[in-house]
């Protein structure tokens, strides 16, 4: 007996296959000089300001209490959801997830930084984008979803528990960190004032 399978079916196996199933972490860094750069290892510079960014295929969901039948797929190609509030494309897409019991997390794009991060990480600002591993779905098609998470081994009908409880939503960057606050210098002590900068003009470095 011969089983036909068509290239539409396996081009999404092949990708999910050589693909890493784990992204490395990623961070934005703004050195004393006003600097940006994005690196997987935090910066050694104690005086730079260091954000978390999320990557594709991050933020996935703890399998320990999943059924058995969703532990594989769960862990070897957690599911990713990037959204905004008020984005009915991304309602839609939360609803087919829920809906067949994919175990997800969801990354909320609201600040300008959030939509910096989407650009950097899918060369896109567009919404809903579903990653899959490392796989990045843009397009809000039921077919193109569903076919990548058939790839990827999950079941086609829900197995998750009646009780089964989704992660909360996220904001796609963490919040940076405020700096503590300088020690006030005593009187005696205080350095002179700064010598008052060239009129010339703002000087403005990027």
């Amino acid at each position: 007996m011969m089983i036909k399978v068509s290239l539409r079916h396996l081009l999404p196996l092949a990708i999910l296959l050589c693909l890493a199933p784990l992204a490395q972490a990623q961070y934005k860094v703004v050195g004393p000089d006003g600097k940006v750069t994005y690196t997987d290892q935090p910066p050694a510079d104690p005086k730079a300001k260091v954000q978390a960014v999320a990557t594709p295929g991050g933020g996935a969901v703890p399998t320990a209490s999943l059924p058995v039948a969703l532990r594989g797929p769960a862990s070897r190609y957690p599911v990713v959801l990037y959204a905004a509030r008020g984005c009915q494309p991304c309602d839609a897409g939360r609803g087919l997830l829920v809906q067949r019991g994919i175990p997800f997390s969801e990354k909320r794009v609201e600040t300008p930084a959030d939509i910096e991060a989407l650009q950097r990480m899918s060369g896109s600002r567009a919404l809903p984008l579903l990653t899959i591993g490392t796989q990045q779905v843009r397009s809000l098609s039921t077919a193109e979803w569903n076919g990548y998470l058939d790839a990827a081994g999950y079941p086609h009908e829900s197995q998750l528990p009646a009780n089964y409880q989704r992660p909360p939503s996220t904001p796609l960057t963490m919040p940076q960190a405020a700096a503590a606050p300088a020690p006030a210098s005593t009187p005696d002590t205080a350095a002179p004032p700064p010598a008052p900068a060239p009129t010339n003009g703002p000087n403005i470095r990027f």
